[in-house]
């Protein structure tokens, strides 16, 4: 027998015999908590309260974040070698994917040199977001552990995206840069004339127009949407699976069954999503911003 059967076949006796061990300790009994509230794991509770300005966990994963975004490309810029190393090879993936997919392959190359820094710093932002978010942090200030007699903030997973404030005003950014951009290469009547399809005339006008406009105004949806409720629902299944569910059911073998179930979704979530919702973000602004000089 492999060395990888055995190692299979151990994991697999361990999570049978922890079901029994759990069967034969706490059977099916189950007492529902009406205490724990899933949706506090995403409540914003001001550390500094500042109006407006207030400092909140959200705004931590916010700074870390612009942080990463600038020092890492700062950093790995500075030491760019003509032999590359596996850390510069990656970046310059990177760096083809937002340059060819995200800026050349929607708008002509010259105005792709011109937006390719915005959409670049978008893309990296957007994902280091949401990578972050699945970093367990010490940010659960509701919840405290007490090591050596210090209270500390219990872990949790928490991502500024899931928070739709904050897809919302990137959304507002593209959407007053392509509507500005439009404008800038067509001029107002011109831009206006360029929402309604070509070859509509008449009576069509006052049906397609309307629904043009409306179209126009539903990208900031299409935006916000797409980013906060993948990120979001992304987050909640992983507390639900890792054993949110089994402390509001009261049902300590479920969380047993639904633990490996939230490490699968954990990693997909990590290795798949966080980067898919970055890429579909910075690519859908691309596309606004390309359309935008676009007549008809």
């Amino acid at each position: 027998m492999s060395t990888t059967r055995k190692v299979l076949l151990g994991i697999a006796g361990f999570y049978v015999f922890g079901v029994v061990l759990l069967l034969v300790i706490y059977g099916f009994s189950s007492h529902k908590n009406n205490e724990f509230q899933i949706q506090n794991e995403f409540k914003l509770v001001n550390w500094v309260s500042l109006g407006v300005l207030s400092i909140n966990r959200a705004v931590l994963y916010l700074f870390l974040a612009a942080v990463l975004t600038v020092v890492t490309m700062v950093y790995i810029s500075r030491r760019m070698q003509a032999r590359p190393n596996r850390v510069q090879t990656a970046v310059e993936v990177i760096f083809s994917l937002m340059r060819d997919n995200i800026t050349r392959g929607n708008m002509p190359d010259a105005m792709a040199r011109k937006w390719f820094p915005f959409l670049g710093s978008l893309f990296l932002f957007i994902w280091y977001s949401n990578l972050i978010g699945y970093i367990p942090l010490p940010t659960n200030t509701e919840e405290k552990f007490n090591l050596f007699g210090v209270h500390i903030p219990s872990f949790a997973l928490y991502a500024a995206t899931a928070n739709i404030s904050v897809p919302l005003v990137l959304a507002l950014v593209v959407f007053v840069s392509f509507i500005w951009e439009g404008i800038r290469a067509q001029g107002p009547i011109g831009y206006v004339k360029s929402l309604v399809p070509r070859g509509v005339h008449g009576p069509m006008l006052l049906l397609i127009g309307p629904l043009e406009v409306i179209s126009t105004f539903m990208r900031l949806i299409s935006l916000t949407v797409r980013l906060f409720a993948n990120i979001l629902a992304g987050h909640l299944i992983i507390l639900f699976m890792s054993g949110g569910l089994a402390v509001i059911l009261g049902l300590q073998v479920l969380g047993w069954f639904t633990l490996p179930a939230g490490i699968l979704v954990y990693l997909f979530e990590l290795g798949l999503v966080a980067t898919l919702q970055a890429f579909i973000f910075a690519t859908l602004s691309a596309i606004y911003l390309g359309g935008s000089v676009t007549t008809h």
